[in-house]
This record gives C-alpha cells, sequence and structure tokens, in this order.
C-alpha cells in the first residue's frame, strides 16, 4: 500500500472503531507511518480521539448510523477494537466495495461473538476446548450448568474485559451469575456460554501476526508467550516471555496458527490459551491488539500496536523480544470524573519502569485508567518492579475549580 500524506487527497484514511487505550497505541503507530485515522466511540473524549487525526461519537451497533460515517469518511480501512460493532453492517460494508475491514468482516463478526468463535474453534477446527453449552434463559442456564458441572464459568456470549462473567461453585450462585451476564453483556442478547472449568497451571495470550512475506504471500509469526493473571476476568498483569515447554509452546502455536488462518486477513491477534504440562486447549481470540500484550510496549522491538499497524497495511514485521518485561495494572479506585494521579514522579523512579495513563475522562472502581511498566534481567524482577510502580500511582478526586 503507497503512504500518501495525512489530510491530504493521497492520504491513506484509517477508521478505527473503538478509542480506548489500545486503540490509542495503534492510532499513535499509524500515524508514525504517515496514516490519516479518525477515530469512533460511544463516548466523547475517548482516550483515541485525543490523538486522532478527527473523531465522531457514535452507537456502532447502530448499524445505519455506521454505514453513513463510513459512506461520509471514505476510509480505505477500517479496523473494529472493540465488541459492540454493528457487524451485519461490517459485512455488507466490506461486500460493497466500501472499505476492507481488518482483519476481515467475517472475522470481526465471529470474534464478537462468542458463540461464533467457539464452535469454529471446536466443531470445525476440531481444536482442544474446555465443555461448553450455550443458555438464552434461566431455566436453560440452570440445565446447562447441571450438565456442564460446578466449578464453571458463565459469560455473556458477547461483553469483553471480564464484564458479565461468574464463577459459579454451585446451584446457589445460577440466578446471580444470569443477571450478572445480561447486565454485563456488550449487547443483550439474553444468551450465554457456560463453561467447563480448566484446570490450568498458567494462562497465556499468544500474539500471532499474520503479515505480508517477502514473496508477497501472508504468513504466520508468533511473538513470545505472554503470561497473565487476571482477577474478574479482567488482567491485572502481564509479563513476557512465559517460560513454556517446547512441545506446550509447539501446540500452542498450532493452535494460534489454525484459528488465525481460519479467520483470515492480515494483523496481530491475541489468541488466549490455557496450559497444564504439555496440554494446551484454546480459550478465546481477539482480532487485534490484546490488553495483556501492553508488556509488548516495553518488552518487544515493535509493540503489538506497531506490529499490527505494520500488518494491516503490508508492511514487514519484526516479532523479536528484546528482553523481559512486566506490566500491572493502575485502577481508578473511584467513580469520578476528570481525576488526577498523584505519585507519578516516585513511580517513574522505579528502576527500569514507564507508564501509560490512558486519559479516560471517567474513573470508576474497576475502570483501568493507566499501566506500569517495567523491564529486568528476569520477569520475576520485572513482575515486581512493575507492581511497585503501580502501587505508587494514586487516583485522586479533583473538585472542579481547585487543583
Amino acid at each position: 500500500m503507497r503512504i500518501g500524506t495525512p489530510l491530504s487527497h493521497s492520504a491513506v484514511r484509517v477508521m478505527l472503531l473503538g478509542c480506548g487505550e489500545l486503540g490509542k497505541e495503534v492510532i499513535i503507530a499509524l500515524q508514525r507511518l504517515g496514516v490519516e485515522v479518525i477515530g469512533v466511540d460511544r463516548y466523547a473524549n475517548a482516550p483515541g480521539m485525543q490523538v486522532a487525526h478527527r473523531s465522531h461519537v457514535l452507537d456502532m451497533t447502530d448499524g445505519m448510523a455506521l454505514r453513513a460515517l463510513v459512506e461520509l469518511e471514505r476510509p480505505q480501512l477500517i479496523v473494529p477494537e472493540i465488541e459492540a460493532i454493528a457487524t451485519d453492517e461490517l459485512l455488507r460494508i466490506e461486500a460493497d466495495g466500501l472499505a476492507t475491514v481488518i482483519p476481515t468482516a467475517r472475522a470481526t463478526q465471529l470474534t464478537m461473538n462468542r458463540e461464533g468463535i467457539r464452535r469454529l474453534a471446536a466443531e470445525e477446527l476440531g481444536l482442544p476446548t474446555s465443555a461448553y453449552r450455550f443458555a438464552e434463559s434461566l431455566a436453560e442456564l440452570q440445565a446447562a450448568v447441571t450438565e456442564i458441572g460446578f466449578p464453571c464459568l458463565v459469560k455473556p456470549v458477547m461483553s469483553s474485559s471480564g464484564k458479565g462473567q461468574s464463577l459459579l461453585r454451585s446451584p446457589a450462585d445460577v440466578v446471580a451469575a444470569w443477571e450478572h451476564a445480561l447486565a454485563g453483556s456488550r449487547v443483550n442478547h439474553g444468551r450465554v456460554i457456560v463453561e467447563g472449568f480448566v484446570d490450568f497451571d498458567y494462562e497465556i495470550t499468544l500474539l500471532t501476526v499474520r503479515a505480508l512475506g517477502v514473496d508477497g504471500q501472508i504468513t504466520t509469526q508468533f511473538c513470545a508467550p505472554v503470561g497473565h493473571v487476571q482477577q474478574q476476568g479482567d488482567y491485572v498483569e502481564s509479563w513476557q516471555p512465559q517460560l513454556m515447554s517446547p512441545v506446550a509452546l509447539e501446540r500452542a502455536q498450532a493452535i494460534a496458527g489454525k484459528v488465525t488462518a481460519a479467520l483470515g486477513g492480515r494483523g496481530l491477534f491475541g489468541v488466549e490459551l490455557f496450559v497444564k504440562g504439555e496440554q494446551v486447549w484454546f480459550s478465546e481470540v481477539s482480532p487485534r491488539p490484546h490488553d495483556t500484550g501492553l508488556v509488548t510496549l516495553m518488552s518487544q522491538r515493535y509493540s503489538e500496536f506497531e506490529l499490527h499497524a505494520r500488518a494491516i497495511l503490508g508492511l514487514p514485521v519484526d516479532v523479536a523480544l528484546r528482553e523481559p518485561a512486566a506490566s500491572a495494572v493502575i485502577y481508578g479506585g473511584m467513580a469520578a470524573r476528570a481525576i488526577a494521579f498523584d505519585g507519578v514522579a516516585q513511580a517513574l523512579a522505579v528502576p527500569r519502569s514507564d507508564l501509560r495513563l490512558f486519559g479516560k475522562p471517567e474513573s470508576f472502581e474497576r475502570r483501568r485508567m493507566g499501566v506500569a511498566l517495567a523491564a529486568g534481567p528476569d520477569t520475576d524482577l520485572a513482575r515486581q518492579r512493575a507492581r511497585d510502580a503501580a502501587a505508587l500511582v494514586q487516583p485522586v478526586r479533583v473538585e472542579a475549580g481547585h487543583d
């Protein structure tokens, strides 16, 4: 793809659907390569909007509104970054030749819905997964849970960052899990997935890049595996590399290669996997940068965001690990608008540390407002440094008109 000049007739225009912290980093990476970026999100002043060339506030589940914006802006590429999108309309937009959807409109539709991607992985590709059932009423959920057994997980078929997820340990948990799933769904279809609990040693994100090789054909490359810890379905820290046996790594790469090849297109995919010894199970896949991959801002020659930008533009990629590193989440800790942060200087005094404060206009108790990054000679020290730096950053409430 020939790269033009932003804000001119020669510009390569990319529309990013979703402008959270991950989208912000993708926008910066694209702009460094001379791309004109239009940011879209459901609320004003989202992190990516603060750096995009221009932005629009839009309910992206409204297909007619989404199409009208695409017809107005005429981007060459549409890059989805969140789940709550009218994927049926993206299929029509791509079919009508209005824009290319990254990685493809079909891949976006399948992965935005846990049912679509689980059926593809388990039933079409035959990949190892946990046992699962779907339910769209409380009665169906109770029957599915009885069949799967305890413990098990209940998740909305459409959600992100752990929203609406519950771990069930007994029949007494079913009603609350159903209500929590409906409340946490990005698009309330009233449908959930019940997953059998996998007794894993650890879980990883295998960042998988489909990009053009020197021969012009798509090749698949794998970053070093990212280990992570989750709480309430949301990641709280990650590190790279996660040590794995050669057999487990080979199996993980085989699974990631199969599922991303089936989805097709170009770009970076975050493939989530469970590992126990040399056994590997497929969990989920995101056709875009993954939150646990924020660690690559410190650990890799090119971050996952730079890899995504390069891949979608048809440029060469390099997945080389630079050094062990880790990330630790900074939560808002309160419900307030326009909060401030104390302790930034102290956090940056931690050896080999860095910060990303996302600039979200509103804070919630469990909203991710930033991340601390740190490097070290090994992941243990990097993790400790990242945790130390994150703990030193203190969100504070600031009344209007005061500092």
